[in-house]
């Protein structure tokens, strides 16, 4: 899968989903630090990549619905240390099948991954 990471991810994430076999670029790789929302999420979609962020600005599923975009993925842990974001997203491209997660809209927690599909 074509990846980026956006600044609030950490990036020993890249190295982990990399190692997973996903390519993977982020936003500090493309100087993008401290650019606006729609300026990344321009940047994303124009590479055809699927956004890891914990940036609540992308939370309306209505502005981001499935299908409109190559992916979503909002992490919102209680404690979003780097490690833990480190982890729980590691864990969750480790253990899950993401290969049907392009065009999705998905929320993860501590208790759970949502996934939103197009036409859902």
């Amino acid at each position: 899968m074509k990846i980026k990471l956006d600044e609030n991810i950490p990036a020993a994430l890249a190295r982990h989903l990399r190692d997973l076999e996903h390519d993977v670029d982020t936003v500090r790789d493309e100087d993008l630090e401290g650019r606006n929302d729609g300026q990344i999420w321009q940047a994303a979609q124009a590479a055809g990549r699927f956004l890891i962020t914990q940036d609540l600005d992308f939370s309306d599923i209505r502005q981001f619905e499935p299908g409109s975009h190559h992916g979503l993925l909002l992490v919102r842990l209680r404690d979003p240390g780097r490690l833990a974001l480190t982890q729980a997203v590691g864990e969750a491209f480790a253990t899950q099948d993401t290969t049907g997660w392009q065009g999705c809209f998905i929320v993860l927690t501590e208790n759970k991954i949502r996934v939103l599909r197009p036409g859902t």
